[in-house]
């Protein structure tokens, strides 16, 4: 399966956090959409079906990760 760049990754992350933190999904139409895209965007990108998942697999492909911490990863 092909990987979005780590660059790419972190713009996704960093963008979707910061609208998850001003709780766009209450905002007007367009934040919504543009919420919904980046959490697809997201999961299309580290393979994943939800965000939660991919918000993790994204952040361990980041660098500085630390690899050994998987503690919210299943076995």
């Amino acid at each position: 399966m092909l990987m979005a760049h780590s660059a790419v990754l972190g713009k996704l992350v960093a963008e979707y956090e910061t609208l998850a933190a001003l709780h766009a999904e209450e905002g007007g139409a367009e934040v919504r959409q543009r919420l919904e895209d980046l959490a697809y965007s997201l999961c299309t990108a580290t393979g994943t079906g939800d965000v939660d998942s991919a918000l993790v697999a994204a952040r361990h492909r980041l660098p500085g990760a630390r690899v050994e911490d998987d503690s919210v990863l299943s076995a």
